[in-house]
C-alpha cells in the first residue's frame, strides 16, 4: 500500500490530537488543521517525534474558502488526501431560553458546515483515487442532552451526513462512518464542569459510576476506533455510528 494522506480538523488538542497521533504512528503521513499553524505545531511535533510525517495547516473550516486553500496544500505538500476525520467542534452551551443566536450559529457552522466543506472538499481526490475513508465525530449527546441543544443537533445531523456519504460515494471505494463518544477526558468536558459548577475530579468521577465498564473515557479510546475505521480491513463497514462510550447506547 502506498502511503495514504490523512486530513484531521481540529487536531491540535483532545480527540483530534490523539487520532492525528495515532494514524501517525500506523503510518499515514498526517496534515493536522486547525484555526492556525500553530495550533497544530505540537500534534506535528509529536507525530515527527515518533519517526512519522505531519503538516500544520491553518483554516476555518466554516470558511469555503479557507477549506479549499488548506486541502489544496495538503494535496501539494503531502499528496491526495484519501482519508478524512471530520473532529472539529466547539461548545457554547445553555438553556434553550438562554441561547443566542451566534451560540446556534457557531456550533451548527463549525460541526455541520465545516464536515460538509471539507468532505465537499476531500471527497474529489478520494473520488479520483477510487478509495478513501471518512470519520465524522459526533456524540452520545446526539440522543439529547440538556444545556445542548445547539451541540445535540449539530452531531445529531452528523449522523444523517454520515449515512448518506456512505451512499453517496460507496461506489467510488470510500467508506463513511461516525464515532460517537461517551464521556472522554478532554479540555471540553473540563468546560463543561466548570459551567455546571462541578470541580472536575468530581465530575469525572460522577461520569465513571454511570459507566458499565467503571471508568471515563480517554481520546485514545476514540482514536482506536478511528484507527480502524480508516484501514483497509474496514472496507466493508460504512453508513454505521459506532457510540465509544464504555456501555450500551440507543
Amino acid at each position: 500500500m502506498a502511503r495514504r494522506i490523512a486530513v484531521v480538523t481540529g487536531g491540535g488538542r483532545g480527540i483530534g490530537a490523539a487520532v492525528a497521533v495515532r494514524l501517525g504512528r500506523d503510518g499515514f503521513a498526517v496534515a493536522v488543521v486547525d484555526l492556525t499553524v500553530d495550533a497544530g505545531a505540537a500534534t506535528v511535533a509529536a507525530i515527527e517525534a515518533a519517526g512519522g510525517t505531519a503538516i500544520s495547516v491553518g483554516a476555518d473550516v466554516r470558511d469555503a474558502e479557507q477549506v479549499e486553500a488548506a486541502v489544496a496544500e495538503v494535496a501539494e505538500r503531502l499528496g491526495p488526501p484519501t482519508v478524512l476525520v471530520n473532529n472539529a467542534g466547539i461548545l457554547r452551551d445553555n438553556l434553550l431560553f438562554k441561547m443566542t443566536d451566534d451560540d446556534w450559529d457557531s456550533v451548527i457552522g463549525v460541526h455541520l458546515r465545516g464536515a460538509f466543506l471539507m468532505t465537499r472538499a476531500v471527497q474529489r481526490y478520494q473520488t479520483e483515487q477510487r478509495y478513501g475513508r471518512i470519520v465524522n465525530l459526533s456524540s452520545t449527546s446526539a440522543l439529547g442532552n440538556r444545556g445542548q441543544s445547539n451541540y445535540a443537533t449539530a452531531k445529531a445531523g452528523l449522523q444523517g451526513f454520515t449515512k448518506t456519504l456512505a451512499i453517496e460515494l460507496g461506489k467510488f471505494g470510500v467508506t463513511a462512518n461516525a464515532i460517537a463518544p461517551g464521556f472522554i477526558e478532554t479540555e471540553m468536558t473540563a468546560a463543561t464542569a466548570e459551567r455546571v459548577g462541578i470541580p472536575f475530579e468530581d465530575f469525572k468521577a460522577g461520569a465513571a459510576a454511570a459507566i458499565p465498564v467503571g471508568r471515563i473515557g480517554q481520546p485514545e479510546d476514540v482514536a482506536a476506533v478511528a484507527a480502524f475505521l480508516v484501514s483497509e480491513e474496514a472496507g466493508f463497514v460504512s453508513g454505521q455510528v459506532i457510540y465509544v462510550a464504555g456501555g450500551p447506547r440507543d
